[in-house]
Order: C-alpha cells, then structure tokens, then sequence
C-alpha cells in the first residue's frame, strides 16, 4: 500500500460524529411537511432525562421561541435532521409551533448572515 491510507476507510479522530440517519431513526421526512425555516418553535415543559440528548437539547434551545432554522444551528445537526426531531417533538407534545405572519428584520438577517456563513 506504499504507507497509504485506503480511501474507503473514515479517519479515526472523528469519533464523535454520528451519523443522521442515526439521530433520526433512519427517517428523512418530518411528520410534519409544513416546518418552514421560519416558523418558531417553543417547548411546551422543561427537558427531562426521558428524552435522547439531540431531543433533550433541542428542547432547551426552545425555551424560548426560536426559528427551526435556528434551532439546527444551535444544536448543530443538518436542517432536515432538526425537521424531523422538531416534527417527532411536536408530536409527543413537547414543542408547539407557529408560522410567524410576518418575520422581523433582524430575524431575516440572522437567516441571511447563518446562509452566507455556510
């Protein structure tokens, strides 16, 4: 192999990566198709240890309303991951969601700025 690494092997350092079909129980779709980037989400009780660590913070990053998109960044999993763990916590009554009728400017910065960023 000439000290060269197989390509088809991850590199071991990464060990804390878990992959998103994992954190979503192999779902790719929301119970809910209308999440928007926009609509804001807000926990409805306080986090307990009944829930899995990504739903646990998911929760507490909802304490106050916070915009789904905002909630991936904050937790730092991919969009349609917060989708369907945001979908999968409404359903169990742990958030409540609305569509915002309009969205503040700040807020649409923040969107802007966190797209850029990508």
């Amino acid at each position: 192999m000439n000290g060269e690494r197989p390509t088809d092997v991850e590199p071991a350092d990464d060990t804390s990566f878990v992959r998103p079909f994992i954190i979503t129980g192999g779902r790719a779709e929301p119970l809910q198709a209308d999440l928007r980037l926009e609509t804001l989400v807000v926990a409805v009780g306080a986090p307990d240890e009944s829930l899995a660590f990504e739903r646990r913070h998911i929760v507490a990053v909802c304490a106050q309303p916070t915009t789904v998109a905002e909630v991936a960044h904050r937790v730092g999993v991919p969009l349609g991951v917060a989708k369907v763990l945001i979908s999968d916590l409404v359903a169990a009554g742990r958030l409540a969601c609305r569509q915002p009728a309009e969205l503040p400017l700040q807020m649409l910065e923040r969107i802007r700025d966190h797209v850029r960023a990508l």
